[in-house]
C-alpha cells in the first residue's frame, strides 16, 4: 500500500467514525497542510461542511453552531498561526461548556524546530482550555492503524460531550503528498470494521439519594422565604420542571434572560424577570432577605443580583451543577449539589413538605416585579434608546427563532427589557469569557443550525468581527442584525471611569467613527437606519420576511443613554419604597 492510499484510508476512517458517533457539521478554514481532512470531510455523505476563510471567525462560527444545535461541531485548519487564531473561541467554548472538536493539521515531526515554514509548537497549544488533547500517529493503512484512527475519533467525540461539554484538540501530522485518492474502493472501511463506540458508551444520570433529599427538604421546609435563581442555561427542557418546582413550593424564581425560562409555553406565573431594576437599591435588597437560595446554571448577568447575594452571604446558598465545577464568584460559603437539575427538581417536587412558605413572600416579589415592568415597558422616546431597541426586538421577534446577544450593554438591556413571552425564542450569548470578539460569527453560526437569528450587538463588538459577515453572505443565512451605534463603549458610561474626563474617551469611550452602512454594502446586506422604536419594529418585521442578511442601525448617544436608564431604575425603586409608607 503506497502512502497516498494509507493517507486516504486513515483519514477517511477517522472522519467516518466521527459521523457514526453523531458528527453532522464541520467548519473548514482553507489551507494546504489540512488538505487530507478538508477533502475527506467534503466527500463524506453524512457531514455538512461550512467553509469560513478567516480562522478566528470560523472558530466562533463553529461555536455558535454547536451552542444552538447542542451537539459537537468539528473545526479544521492548517498548521501554524491558523490554529492560534482559534484560541479565543476555544477559551469561550471551555468556559461556556460548548462541544467543539478542533482538528489541527501539523507538519510531520522531522519538519518541526528546524525552521520549516508554518511550523509552530501545536502540541497542547490550548493548554488547560481543552478537555483532552491527542496527537495522532502519522498515517498508515494497516488494519491495526485504521482501528486506532477510529478509536481516537470515537474518544475525541466522546470527550466533547462527557461531563461538562467542552472543546477537544486532535493534532494531525501530515507528510506530502497531501491529496487523497477518492478512486480507491471502500475508503470508509468495511462494515465489519466499523466500531459501535457511541452505542457502547453509556452514561448514567447523577441524582441525590433519599437521605440527601430528606436533608434538603427538612431545611427548605422549615424556612419561610426561599428563592430559586436560574442563570445562563441551554437545556430548554429544564424550564418547565423548575417552574413547576416554584409553583409546588410557592417560591419566586429569578430568571436570567439566558436561562431559557423567560420564553416558551411553560407556566411563568412565579417567574421574576425585572429583579435587576429593583435590586439596585440596598434597602430593597435588605428587605428581600431570603432564608435560602438555590441557583441553577451559571451566575446571572445582573450585577445587582451579585450585590444581593454578597450582602446575604450568611444565609444558606446552594449551586446545582449537573456534573462538576465551582461557578460562584461571590466568595460566599456556598454548598454545591452535583445532580441532574431536572431530576433534582422532580425529587424536590415529590418530597414537598406539608408546610410551605406563605404567599406573602412570593407576593412581595411579584408586586415589585410588576412595578419594574410597568416602568421599563412604558413610554416611547422621540429618539430610540438602547433599552427600547431590546424592548422592540422582544415585541416583534418571531416564534421559533433565536436571539443572539452581544456582551457589555446589549445583554444587560436584554436582561432589563426582554420580559416573559410564550414565544419559543432561544436567547444565546457568549457568556463564558464575556468577550466582545467573535459575536457576529457566533450568531451567523447559530443561524447555520437552521433557525432564523436576530443579533443585538454594539458598534465596538460589530467592528471587532465584521469578517463574520462573509459567511452570512456566502451561505445566505437568515439573520437580522440590530446594530446599536453609540460610537464607543457604552457600558463604561455606567462605571466610575466615566468621571475621569481627561482620559475617558481615549481609553474607555473609544469612538471609531465608522460609516457601518459601507460594511453592509460590502457584504450585500439590506441596510436601514431607524430613529424610533416604532420604526425599528417595522424594519424588523420587514427583515423577517426576507432571506439573507439584514442590518438595522440604531444610533444613540452614550451620555443620554446612561441618564435614561438611571431615570427608569430610579422610578422603579422610588415607587416600591413609596409603598412601604
Amino acid at each position: 500500500m503506497n502512502y497516498t492510499e494509507s493517507l486516504t484510508r486513515y483519514t477517511a476512517n477517522f472522519i467516518d467514525e466521527l459521523a457514526r458517533n453523531g458528527m453532522t457539521d464541520v467548519v473548514i478554514s482553507p489551507g494546504s497542510r489540512s488538505t487530507p481532512l478538508a477533502l475527506v470531510f467534503r466527500e463524506h455523505p453524512s457531514i455538512k461542511e461550512w467553509i469560513v476563510i478567516d480562522e478566528r471567525s470560523a472558530a466562533f462560527f463553529a461555536l455558535g453552531l454547536a451552542k444552538k444545535s447542542n451537539r459537537p461541531v468539528a473545526l479544521v485548519c492548517t498548521s501554524g498561526t491558523a490554529a492560534a487564531n482559534y484560541y479565543p473561541a476555544v477559551v469561550e467554548a471551555f468556559y461556556s461548556r460548548v462541544p467543539l472538536l478542533v482538528l489541527t493539521a501539523d507538519r510531520p515531526h522531522e519538519l518541526r524546530q528546524v525552521g520549516a515554514p508554518q511550523a509552530i509548537e501545536q502540541i497542547k497549544m490550548y493548554g488547560d482550555y481543552v478537555k483532552w488533547f491527542h496527537e495522532m500517529a502519522t498515517p498508515e493503512g494497516t488494519p491495526p492503524m485504521l482501528r486506532y484512527a477510529r478509536q481516537k475519533a470515537a474518544q475525541a467525540f466522546a470527550f466533547t460531550e462527557q461531563g461538562n461539554k467542552g472543546p477537544v484538540q486532535v493534532n494531525f501530522p501530515f507528510r506530502e503528498p497531501l491529496t487523497p485518492d477518492f478512486t480507491l474502493p471502500d475508503i470508509w472501511g468495511a462494515e465489519k470494521e466499523k466500531s459501535t463506540a457511541r452505542i457502547n458508551r453509556m452514561e448514567g444520570m447523577k441524582y441525590l439519594g433519599e437521605e440527601q433529599i430528606q436533608e434538603l427538604t427538612a431545611l427548605f421546609g422549615s424556612s419561610r422565604k426561599g428563592l430559586l435563581v436560574c442563570g445562563p442555561e441551554m437545556n430548554v427542557n429544564f424550564a418547565e420542571r423548575v417552574c413547576e418546582l416554584a409553583q409546588v413550593w410557592n417560591l419566586p424564581v429569578l430568571a436570567d434572560p439566558l436561562s431559557q425560562l423567560r420564553t416558551g409555553e411553560h407556566d411563568k406565573t412565579h417567574v421574576i424577570e425585572g429583579y435587576d431594576a429593583f435590586l439596585r437599591d440596598s434597602e430593597i435588597r435588605e428587605r428581600l432577605q431570603p432564608d435560602y437560595i438555590i441557583r441553577f446554571g451559571a451566575m446571572p448577568v445582573s450585577k445587582a443580583y451579585l450585590f444581593y447575594v454578597k450582602e446575604h452571604s450568611h444565609i444558606p446558598q446552594f449551586v446545582v451543577e449537573e456534573n462538576e465545577g465551582f461557578r460562584d464568584p461571590t466568595g460566599n460559603d456556598t454548598a454545591y449539589i452535583y445532580a441532574d437539575p431536572r431530576q433534582l427538581c422532580s425529587q424536590l417536587i415529590e418530597k414537598a413538605p406539608d408546610k410551605l412558605p406563605t404567599a406573602a413572600w412570593l407576593d412581595e416579589w411579584l408586586h415589585y416585579n410588576q412595578i419594574a415592568k410597568n416602568h421599563l415597558l412604558s413610554g416611547e422616546e422621540t429618539q430610540v434608546t438602547e433599552g427600547e431597541a431590546a424592548r422592540g426586538i422582544a415585541a416583534v421577534i418571531p416564534d421559533q427563532t433565536t436571539l443572539y446577544v452581544g456582551n457589555s450593554m446589549a445583554v444587560r438591556d436584554v436582561d432589563s427589557f426582554f420580559m416573559v413571552s410564550s414565544k419559543a425564542v432561544s436567547i444565546l450569548c457568549n457568556r463564558g469569557a464575556n468577550g466582545i470578539d467573535g459575536v457576529i460569527s457566533s450568531a451567523v453560526g447559530a443561524a447555520a443550525a437552521g433557525q432564523r437569528v436576530t443579533l443585538l450587538i454594539g458598534d465596538l463588538s460589530f467592528f471587532h468581527d465584521m469578517n463574520g459577515l462573509l459567511a452570512a453572505k456566502q451561505y445566505q443565512l437568515p439573520i437580522t442584525i440590530v446594530l446599536v451605534n453609540n460610537n464607543g463603549g457604552g457600558i463604561f458610561s455606567f462605571l466610575p471611569q466615566a468621571n475621569d474626563k481627561k482620559h475617558f474617551e481615549a481609553l474607555f469611550g473609544t469612538p471609531v467613527d465608522l460609516p457601518f452602512e459601507k460594511a453592509g454594502a460590502l457584504y450585500g446586506a439590506a441596510y436601514q437606519v431607524v430613529s424610533t422604536e416604532r420604526a425599528l419594529k417595522e424594519q424588523l418585521e420587514q427583515s423577517y420576511q426576507q432571506s439573507g442578511l439584514s442590518i438595522i442601525e440604531v444610533k444613540t448617544d452614550r451620555d443620554e443613554n446612561a441618564v435614561w436608564h438611571r431615570e427608569k431604575w430610579n422610578r422603579v425603586m422610588a415607587e416600591i419604597k413609596e409603598g412601604w409608607q
